[in-house]
């Protein structure tokens, strides 16, 4: 397996020193197994993997330069700046968040260097860039943000971490809502694609809620507030908002005719957290009705393909472009 760690994610010499020291410790495979579990990827800790892991956090080892001469990195986290201060239990975090990235990367390069059969159609999901909105904690739904200055970073280098990936996509499609389409048009100069706007990809209509935070909205509307909790999947926002099962029929509908357009291809989807999120479901067979235990970062890639009626989940959240800055979706809802 091609793997080019050191192209795409990196850590601290600090940190490296840690996870070599690591590496010689009988405690290895729980710490590998570990990472995985939390990397949402759905390989099994192999031999051969472990060896590939091995090699990729080794060919990581910081060469001295910044994240923004690389190009790959936002900001370097500043959890691995403080690295060799560590406490034996922090550092046996950093060196499972390290094998989980560094994990991440062997299946994004797998999957990025694998063929795509005839009868199946591959999909990079990415959430729109950050908000002004998200920071406050808004439901935004179908009102129309725009992308703050963080966002429009995120965005930037997620069209460039796309372009360093080389993959060839056949379509580019969005939401209609601004902080989609602006997310979008960053990748669409990158790719040389135009981006088709479909308004079934908007993110869920939350009726009366939205515009108000998440605490404004259990304040003042608390009955409405524990349903939308609960994710009943009947219940319907008083002010021409969506039932969850009817969301979930149109993110389904606007899937499958992408992914029935373009058998044999990768195509580009830039769209929203509650999409997302049903994505996730729908390649996991996911109930609706439970609480969400995966991330959806801003701006992060996400990859699920489809082939005749199965839907498969491939790989999720990747953000080490992002230097492990993105805003996450409330949790549990």
């Amino acid at each position: 397996m091609k793997i080019a760690a050191n192209r795409y994610h990196w850590i601290s010499s600090s940190a490296f020193e840690l996870v070599l020291n690591s590496l010689r410790a009988s405690a290895l495979p729980a710490l590998i197994t570990t990472a995985i579990s939390t990397s949402h990827i759905t390989l099994r800790p192999t031999r051969s993997l472990i060896q590939s892991i091995k090699r990729a956090i080794r060919s990581n080892k910081d060469t001295g330069k910044t994240p923004e001469t690389r190009g790959d990195t936002m900001n370097e986290p500043p959890r691995l700046r403080t690295c060799a201060q560590a406490s034996p239990s922090k550092a046996r975090h950093y060196f499972t968040a390290s094998i989980s990235r560094a994990y991440t990367l062997i299946k994004t390069s797998y999957m990025e260097n694998s063929s795509i059969p005839p009868e199946t159609c591959r999909l990079c999901l990415v959430r729109h860039g950050e908000t002004a909105w998200n920071t406050e904690r808004r439901l935004q739904g179908h009102l129309d943000i725009p992308l703050n200055e963080t966002g429009l970073a995120q965005a930037a280098a997620t069209a460039r971490r796309l372009q360093v990936l080389g993959h060839g996509f056949a379509a580019l499609y969005c939401s209609d809502l601004t902080r989609a389409r602006q997310t979008a048009a960053a990748i669409a100069r990158q790719q040389s694609l135009p981006a088709i706007h479909d308004e079934r990809l908007r993110e869920r209509h939350y009726g009366l809620l939205q515009g108000l935070t998440y605490d404004e909205a259990e304040r003042r509307h608390p009955e409405l507030y524990r349903r939308f909790k609960a994710r009943e999947p009947d219940f319907g926002f008083p002010g021409h908002g969506e039932s969850l099962i009817g969301f979930a029929s149109r993110v389904h509908a606007a899937l499958e005719d992408i992914t029935g357009r373009h058998a044999g291809q990768a195509v580009l989807v830039v769209t929203h957290g509650g999409v997302l999120d049903i994505a996730h479901r729908l390649a996991s067979s996911a109930p609706l009705e439970a609480a969400r235990d995966f991330p959806i970062p801003n701006a992060a890639l996400n990859w699920i393909e489809r082939t005749g009626e199965r839907w498969r989940l491939l790989a999720w959240a990747d953000e080490g472009h992002l230097g492990g800055n993105a805003l996450d979706e409330l949790p549990s809802i």
